[in-house]
């Protein structure tokens, strides 16, 4: 590990939201494996706020997990909300309830991008979440049946209208560089979140042009929906090198991989959450670098993906 100066641990979203890198993503929180309120509420509860009391003013949620279920214990958690506390939600998938993602095979979540359930979504957004304008609001999947200038045309509506304060895109797997520049075409997209860590980088162009048009780039599964950091992974031997966890190691490899990347870690246990709050203070060396990249030589999470949704 190194002892250079640490990377920049804040950025700032569509100009105005300045939030640390290191964030929370909420899904989890809906229950095991997504599919139902949390069986413990209270313990959701005091998972949420002693994210922000370790520092998180950024937290990612959605509209279909639940569905509504994850939105509203954010509620009951932090609201009335810190100050600087952003939160982001997402829109645009159907969901019709909490057994949709369990019977593999069967399509029972669709992209549904139609400009009057958009406008419906984010009013049970606004009313889930206890609030009047959502910080940051994003497309959950862009709806191919959908014109996207109607799609994204609708949020910029929203937007005028003070009940959105900017707008992102979402992606599953990935939104891809084309469809990114037509959506800043039509408006101005603040973020984009995709399908990324350090063993599936199929989102490095998209994250490139993040990076070059002032876009926040958002991984979902930085982790790699668990399966990197699972014992006998293949960065355990790295990450004793460096003297942290695997998580950790992960989480610093994504927030050293550009200065864009927000990342949003979600956990369900305490000691999880503190560890990987930690991350922001582990600066890898270049030899660290080169020590992951032979780690994961001949390895990838392409062909482990679990089928169902992003986060």
């Amino acid at each position: 590990m190194s002892n250079a100066t640490p990377v920049l641990d804040r950025l700032t979203i569509g100009g105005d939201l300045a939030v640390h890198r290191l964030g929370y993503g909420a899904m989890h929180l809906t229950g095991p494996g997504m599919w139902g309120p949390y069986p413990d509420p209270a313990h959701a509860v005091a998972i949420l706020r002693a994210a922000v009391e370790l520092g998180v003013d950024f937290i990612d949620t959605a509209d279909c997990y639940g569905p509504g279920d994850n939105e509203r214990i954010i509620c009951q958690a932090l609201h009335p909300y810190p100050e600087q506390l952003v939160i982001s939600t997402k829109g645009g998938l159907l969901r019709r309830g909490p057994s949709d993602w369990t019977i593999p095979g069967r399509e029972y979540i669709v992209p549904l991008g139609r400009p009057a359930y958009l406008r419906q979504q984010v009013e049970m957004s606004l009313r889930n979440l206890g609030v009047e304008r959502i910080d940051l609001y994003q497309l959950h999947s862009i709806d191919p049946l959908v014109p996207l200038a109607e799609q994204i045309g609708m949020l910029s509506d929203l937007r005028a209208e003070g009940k959105i304060g900017h707008i992102g895109l979402s992606g599953q797997p990935e939104v891809t560089c084309e469809q990114l520049t037509q959506a800043c075409a039509l408006t101005d997209i603040a973020a984009v979140e995709n399908l990324y860590n350090v063993a599936d980088r199929t989102g490095d162009a998209a994250l490139k042009y993040a990076e070059q048009h002032d876009v926040v780039f958002i991984p979902w599964f930085p982790l790699g929906h668990g399966q990197l950091v699972a014992p006998g992974g293949p960065l355990e031997g790295v990450a004793a090198q460096c003297g942290a966890s695997v998580s950790q190691l992960a989480l610093a490899w994504l927030l050293q991989r550009s200065p864009s990347t927000l990342l949003i870690p979600g956990t369900t246990s305490l000691a999880h959450l503190a560890e990987n709050m930690k991350a922001a203070d582990l600066v890898l060396s270049e030899s660290d670098l080169t020590l992951i990249e032979e780690a994961l030589s001949g390895y990838s999470l392409a062909t482990r993906r679990p089928v169902g949704p992003s986060v």
